[in-house]
């Protein structure tokens, strides 16, 4: 019987360190060779198979994983944050960092990181991503704008300063000093660029997320726009990936985790290490669902309201109802049904069987 091998590497842009053990945990090779993935490839067909590749995430993983993947058996993008033994076990060296990673590998104490599978998947995340990156920047500058004007007793907002045309009325409120006024021109300036590129990503994504069926899915159900359709869309990637519901939810950051130690009370906890943009993107749907008011989540949201809980539990509650249904439609390629939110699976598919037999 052949003897698996469990190959490390520490990525680096130049460079690659690469370490292989067996099943024993013997180190049989060590290597460095360039960052390519030819090299790579080469490198690989070396160490005989079965053989798992593991590596860790980062800016080079979503391109090795699309190149390296299927000259393995296995190919495991790791999470960094869980791998301590890398930081603080021992000496700290690139050999020794791709042979503890091949290690854990083998140990099977890795958390594995999600890949994108395709190139046109993972350019759609990618310009998701600019498009939101760029609303952050433009945050920031206007609190950069908001703190320069405060410093000085001028109270202000964005939306003070957003149009252009009432800009020297603020201006006369600020103290006559040439270069505080100069200071201030060149952050308007800069925050003006910022969102004339935000408007720029938020036009083309709105172009692309109508091309996708699932988005025009998602798109559907009452909170989802289309950026935050193509949102959820981009980054959860597949459902099947999640195991149930109450993965989902967490990996939202919605989601509850217990904690106990000993004989201590059980404690329920929303996961302090969650996905933020996915986090605020299904909340901020769920609060602008219930702001429509006519649909089943606001019925749902009135409901938990009227049993007791508080206005921030009661909305956390409509954002896992909206994730479910969005999970569901998913799986199962059908499309959104109002009188479907908060009625059991079995029940759904019950009702989808009779409108098949109802059709034959």
């Amino acid at each position: 019987m052949k003897r698996h091998h469990f190959i490390g590497i520490d990525v680096h842009c130049q460079f690659c360190e690469i370490a292989v053990v067996d099943a024993v945990g013997k180190v049989v090779c060590r290597d460095r060779c360039a960052t390519t993935i030819s090299t790579l490839l080469a490198v690989l067909e070396k160490v005989p198979r079965p053989r798992s590749l593991v590596i860790e995430e980062g800016s080079l993983a979503g391109w090795l994983w699309r190149g390296l993947a299927t000259a393995v058996e296995r190919m495991v993008v790791s999470e960094p944050r869980r791998n301590r033994l890398i930081a603080k076990g021992g000496d700290k060296d690139d050999d020794l960092d791709a042979e503890k990673l091949a290690q854990l590998l083998r140990g099977g104490y890795v958390k594995e990181v999600h890949q994108v599978k395709s190139l046109e998947r993972a350019v759609f995340k990618q310009q998701v991503a600019m498009y939101h990156f760029r609303v952050r920047q433009r945050v920031r500058e206007s609190l950069r704008l908001t703190w320069l004007f405060r410093q000085h007793g001028v109270m202000i907002r964005e939306k003070d300063y957003a149009n252009v045309k009432d800009r020297p009325a603020l201006l006369a409120r600020l103290p006559e000093n040439a270069a505080l006024r100069h200071m201030v021109t060149i952050l308007c300036t800069g925050y003006d660029t910022l969102v004339e590129q935000e408007e720029t990503w938020r036009k083309c994504l709105l172009q692309l997320a109508p091309q996708e069926k699932v988005v025009r899915r998602f798109q559907a159900l009452p909170g989802l726009g289309w950026i935050r359709a193509a949102t959820l869309y981009a980054y959860l990637d597949t459902p099947w990936r999640f195991r149930s519901k109450s993965a989902l939810w967490k990996y939202l950051g919605i989601g509850l985790e217990r904690h106990r130690s000993g004989n201590g009370p059980e404690q329920l906890q929303v996961p302090k290490l969650a996905h933020r943009l996915l986090k605020s993107t299904i909340l901020g749907a769920a609060l602008s669902a219930v702001l429509q008011g006519d649909n089943p989540f606001a019925e749902l949201y009135r409901r938990w309201i009227s049993k007791g809980l508080s206005s921030k539990l009661a909305r956390r509650n409509v954002a896992r109802a909206l994730a479910t249904t969005l999970w569901g439609l998913w799986k199962n390629g059908s499309a959104y049904h109002p009188k479907w939110v908060g009625v059991p699976a079995a029940a759904k598919a019950a009702a989808r069987s009779r409108l098949g037999a109802a059709g034959c």
